[in-house]
């Protein structure tokens, strides 16, 4: 849905609205505010940091003007269509002068009362006269991420609260006293909504020792905390563990890291890795999948869109290299070094940071044995790639010696796969990597 974002309330006073950023995204965190109230500023020059749900943009001026207002302080969740800053042209009234003005504000709630015949202790109970939110189909409570953390840690539904802050926005207050009061049960014309409830212990505050020093959980941090909490209670994690002899693919690349220079390539083990990732897939397709919840749907996908981890200063980040399968080696391996490069330093679009359908996280390059990592939601597997060393070993012949092992960990859905079908998709990577004449069979 488009919306306009420059609207003008009064001759040469515009009011600036958070803008469509993304496909499907519907609201943004303010992260860092890059111009002051008061300062003047060119068309098209970066005012505000926003992070959604899939990156982090910079969000330019669409005019000229000094900033009259910002409308929101950093850590704040701005929906999209909503006034983000007042832009006062040169020669226009002050921005003293001007009142604040509410824009686009989201429909107005609707408040139904529920008579029962009595008040009740019974779970799903609601006591006479208790006033149940009614919000429009479809439409998603506002809310803060802390605030649907805490609505999830007492068991409270977000859509039943009414908000009391700007725009109906929920507060935490809202929800600590919704939990506090009778258990509300949705009236017949509010649908029930399927959630996956974490069962984890209530929030906390925690006490500040002297010397000790608070960071806002803000920004990107924060959606990493909002992403691994979501997939860690929403999928039953199992991870299954082997261990894979990587010696003939050192060799391999060894051989192919000069032509792939003189092509001006790096070329890396990842490209290998996702190769013997898309074979195994095609092997076992119920792993390059998601589980739709709301149908009870288990969605095979088609196309291999296959997600990296890379670390940031902020953070980590999931870049996706699209239909890999159509992909070389040294295609992968360019693709890799250009998204990549533009991640870390924060260029990657919102696209090229979502829609995978097969994570791996490769921490093999900075140390660590084994790792369990959490798959990257709504996926339903992750292979996690941990370090090589030259270990003794026993050959078939009886015989030892160094290899080149490593160890893989692959994290799954209990609710879409087994143990046996990840054991033996897992087997399935393990042999392309370990003949790598074979992976080179199926590029």
């Amino acid at each position: 849905m488009s919306h306009v974002t420059l609207v003008e309330i009064q001759p040469g006073q515009f009011e600036f609205r958070l803008p469509d950023i993304g496909e499907g995204v519907v609201e943004g965190e303010i992260v860092k505010w890059l111009v002051a109230e008061g300062q003047a500023i060119k068309e098209d020059e970066p005012i505000v940091e926003i992070m959604t749900d899939k990156a982090t943009v910079e969000i330019p001026s669409p005019k000229s003007g000094t900033v009259a207002r910002r409308f929101w302080t950093e850590g704040q969740i701005c929906p999209v269509g909503q006034a983000l800053v007042l832009i006062v042209s040169e020669g226009s009234v002050g921005a003293a002068a001007l009142p604040v003005t509410e824009v686009d504000a989201p429909a107005k709630q609707e408040v139904v009362v529920a008579v029962a015949s009595g008040s009740s202790n019974g779970h799903g109970s609601v006591k006479a006269g208790t006033a149940v939110l009614e919000r429009p189909s479809g439409e998603r409570a506002l809310a803060a991420p802390a605030t649907r953390k805490l609505a999830r840690d007492l068991g409270v539904d977000l859509q039943l609260v009414p908000g009391s802050g700007p725009h109906g926005r929920v507060t935490r207050d809202d929800v600590q006293a919704f939990a506090a009061g009778p258990t509300l049960a949705p009236v017949a014309s509010v649908p029930a909504i399927p959630v996956a409830v974490a069962a984890t212990s209530p929030a906390i505050s925690i006490a500040a020792g002297p010397g000790d020093e608070r960071r806002p959980l803000r920004g990107l941090r924060r959606k990493i905390a909002e992403k691994m909490v979501q997939s860690a209670f929403t999928a039953p994690h199992v991870t299954t563990f082997d261990e894979v002899d990587m010696t003939a693919l050192v060799g391999l690349r060894q051989r192919m890291k000069p032509r792939a220079e003189a092509l001006g390539v790096k070329l890396s083990y990842m490209p290998f890795f996702i190769k013997a990732v898309i074979a195994a897939l095609k092997q076992f397709p119920s792993f390059n999948a998601s589980l739709d919840d709301t149908t009870q749907e288990i969605v095979i996908k088609r196309d291999y869109h296959i997600g990296f981890a890379a670390a940031t200063d902020n953070g980590l980040l999931v870049p996706v290299i699209r239909h890999a399968d159509r992909k070389s080696l040294l295609e992968i391996a360019r693709d890799m070094a250009d998204i990549a490069a533009r991640t870390r330093a924060g260029k990657a679009t919102a696209e090229e940071l979502s829609g995978s359908t097969f994570t791996i996280s490769n921490v093999g390059s900075i140390g660590g044995l084994f790792a369990t990592p959490i798959i990257n939601h709504p996926e339903v597997a992750i292979l996690g790639v941990n370090n090589m060393q030259k270990r003794a070993v026993v050959l078939e012949d009886g015989t030892l010696a160094a290899r080149d092992m490593m160890y893989l960990g692959l994290s799954f859905d209990h609710r879409v796969n087994d143990g046996a079908e990840a054991v033996l998709f897992l087997n399935a990577v393990i042999g392309y990597l370990k003949d790598p004449e074979t992976l080179l069979m199926t590029l």
